[in-house]
């Protein structure tokens, strides 16, 4: 067995950035079948809470561990939003350019993609396309501060909970994430084109339709 060895070139690998941000409403029967670009994103921050051990005792010896179920949660953060978030972020807009607060908010799905550099190509290397499902946003808090002689411009933040929808064979999730480096272009071009609404409009395909993107023939 070879000897292991660190750092060798091309494989000093990191992760960075954030865009390509897309917003996905879902239509009556919940499918994600209209993508919005979401312009001005400056972070989103998945935050996984769950898979706690509780140890469970028999015998005079800690006899196994039960883990708690994981749920998916993420903070988005952006100097701008679609007109079209308004109803996911608690707003109805019953005449242009009036919106009423504090309305029923809606499930969403989001896109984004971070890129992956190394130490021969940079950030050029490749990307990672990360999907959300089942997204709700809870209210946030949006400080208005005055102009001074060093302004800076407001950054709007969510708090996002998901709730997992069916994958065939595994647990049910809320996060997909495709890495460039690894899957074959053509498919990675099939799955962009419905992200991005290259050939019809954007949509965010299922768990199981983009697993069969990337199906082995």
């Amino acid at each position: 067995m070879p000897a292991l060895v660190w750092d060798q070139v091309g494989e000093r690998l990191y992760e960075t950035g954030v865009d390509h941000g897309v917003l996905y409403i879902p239509d009556v029967t919940g499918v994600y079948a209209t993508g919005v670009a979401w312009n001005g994103l400056t972070s989103v921050s998945e935050t996984p809470t769950g898979a706690e051990a509780t140890a469970q005792y028999a015998d005079n010896i800690k006899y196994l561990n039960l883990i708690s179920a994981e749920e998916f949660g993420a903070t988005v953060e952006a100097f701008t939003y679609p007109d079209e978030f308004a109803e996911f972020d608690g707003l109805a807009l019953p005449e242009p350019g009036v919106a009423v607060g504090q309305q029923p908010r809606k499930m969403f799905g989001l896109s984004f993609r971070t890129r992956l550099g190394n130490d021969v190509e940079g950030e050029t290397f490749g990307y990672k396309l990360h999907l959300v499902y089942g997204c709700i946003a809870s209210p946030s808090e949006k400080a208005y501060n005055t102009i001074n002689d060093s302004p800076e411009a407001i950054t709007f933040s969510w708090e996002v909970s998901t709730s997992p929808v069916p994958v065939t064979g595994y647990n049910p999730t809320s996060l997909i994430v495709v890495d460039s480096t690894v899957v074959e272009s053509a498919d990675l071009t099939a799955l962009e084109a419905e992200l991005y609404g290259g050939v019809g409009v954007a949509n965010l395909p299922t768990p199981d339709e983009v697993i069969a993107l990337f199906a082995t023939p």
